[in-house]
């Protein structure tokens, strides 16, 4: 017996094996409804992620594409191949690289169209050519008239920034532009599709071939991966317009983006 104001040391604090037992199942439990609550949500933001790196990974390639046509050579983009199973498609284009107008008529130095080679006056801001770069006047995508073939597309003999003369050999150039306009152009590109390997590649700095290649020389540089679908499709509207049509296809983890792009052509030679 204990005494008066004194504790009782007869009985030690603490937990029974059933309470841990007990605590275990119950914590369990909670965190199993828990988990039933927060995991729609956590699915949710995996898509949400998923989805906007498809769709990124597509639009940034369709804006890509759209972008250099616009800036391409009027009348040179030309669709070939098959996107369909496990084929390839193909779309080519001449890129611009700078353009001006030339002089035809008046004092100064004028542009020659018998002339198998010779120099003109710029009009209006000089232009940039660099080695290895072509004039091209008045590309109607015709024959006699193509800049795949070589009919009004000849080496540029002067290189430099900002040059107000411009000069070229291998002519004459067959037919004079009604807005006396030139164009500076680099090498053929091309953007190379196959989903059945999920790929969108780009090809350039390859030779200017009168048929389309398919696929061009050289080695590519990937652009997307991923890729389960693709088409390339060129419409044209009248004489000085065209419509092209891109769509792309991008599948992950049983979850696929299609996003189509629509891209207006000036073809105003």
């Amino acid at each position: 017996m204990s005494r008066p104001g004194e504790t009782s040391r007869g009985h030690a604090n603490g937990f029974t094996l059933v309470e841990a037992v007990i605590t275990i199942v119950i914590t369990g439990i909670l965190a199993a409804i828990t988990a039933v609550f927060i995991r729609a949500p956590i699915t949710a933001y995996q898509d949400v992620t998923r989805r906007a790196e498809l769709t990124d990974i597509a639009d940034t390639a369709l804006r890509r594409i759209a972008r250099e046509i616009r800036a391409a050579l009027p009348n040179s983009t030309r669709v070939n191949g098959t996107c369909t199973g496990a084929g390839t498609c193909y779309l080519e284009f001449v890129p611009i690289k700078s353009a001006g107008r030339y002089r035809e008529n008046g004092p100064g130095n004028t542009l020659d169209f018998t002339a198998a080679a010779d120099a003109f006056d710029v009009i209006g801001p000089g232009v940039d050519i660099a080695a290895g770069d072509a004039i091209v006047i008045y590309n109607l995508g015709v024959l006699g008239s193509d800049v795949y073939e070589g009919t009004d597309r000849f080496g540029a003999t002067t290189t430099g920034i900002a040059l107000t003369t411009a000069g070229f050999s291998g002519g004459p150039f067959p037919f004079s532009s009604p807005a006396r306009r030139f164009h500076v152009v680099g090498k053929p590109v091309t953007y190379a599709c196959n989903a059945g390997a999920g790929q969108l590649q780009k090809y350039s700095n390859y030779a200017f071939n009168s048929t389309q290649p398919q696929p061009p020389a050289g080695t590519p540089a990937l652009l997307a991966t991923n890729v389960s679908s693709c088409s390339f499709s060129y419409q044209p509207l009248n004489q000085l317009n065209a419509l092209v049509t891109l769509a792309l296809g991008v599948s992950k983890s049983s979850e696929t983006v299609s996003l189509v792009h629509q891209v207006h052509v000036n073809n105003a030679p």
